[in-house]
């Protein structure tokens, strides 16, 4: 499925507004760009359509041979983060070129790509929302415990995606349709409704939704 012009940003937090009406508007708050295109992908070259952007400027010495001699082609410097935003059309954006908050404007829906915040290992309670045992006529020790997992003798096994205890959070999670509040181009800051995924200070991918 084709994807539409993006940008990448920072997490900065959450805070709220005042609408028109004086109701109170939850926002996230992200500070987006400018990022440089690193490289162009093109369907006669490539296979597909797409921008490679650059975000969060490090020294150059941070990097190694290959990635430093990638990222100079574009003569922009050189950068931590760097990801590809898949294109409807051929782009006419040029590597070295800035991609910035004006491509957004207030009422447009996005999708905000990120990764969660990690949980470690917790119980099915926590992790799927389980109900637990019973807590009374004699149960010990199973209040928060997920219960049989077994099949007795056939299958005989444990089935494959068996909801259990185990690792939670710190994965790749995308949340659409999100209204954008506000869109500040002279701070570089976008504001969205609601929540995001990721802590604060995490990079997070935004794109424009059909």
């Amino acid at each position: 499925m084709a994807r539409t012009m993006g940008i990448l940003g920072r997490k900065l937090g959450m805070t709220r507004i005042f609408g028109d009406d004086g109701a109170i508007v939850p926002v996230t708050v992200i500070q987006a760009g400018p990022c440089p295109v690193i490289a162009v992908r093109k369907t006669d070259t490539d296979g597909y359509e797409a921008l490679q952007l650059g975000f969060d400027e490090i020294p150059e010495r941070k990097l190694n041979k290959p990635s430093k001699g990638h990222q100079s082609k574009a003569g922009r410097g050189c950068y931590r983060v760097l990801r590809e935003i898949r294109l409807d059309a051929p782009s006419e954006l040029a590597p070295g070129q800035d991609v910035t908050v004006d491509i957004f404007a207030v009422g447009d829906q996005v999708k905000v790509t990120g990764t969660s915040i990690g949980k470690g290992f917790q119980g099915v309670m926590k992790r799927w929302n389980f109900s637990g045992l019973n807590k009374t006529h004699g149960a010990e020790k199973v209040h928060r415990s997920g219960g049989s997992i077994g099949h007795n003798t056939e299958p005989g096994k444990v089935m494959k995606n068996k909801k259990m205890a185990g690792h939670m959070g710190a994965r790749r999670v995308t949340v659409i349709n999100l209204d954008i509040v506000d869109v500040r181009p002279e701070d570089n800051l976008i504001l969205v409704r609601g929540q995001i995924p990721g802590a604060a200070n995490s990079v997070v991918m935004i794109r424009k939704q059909k």
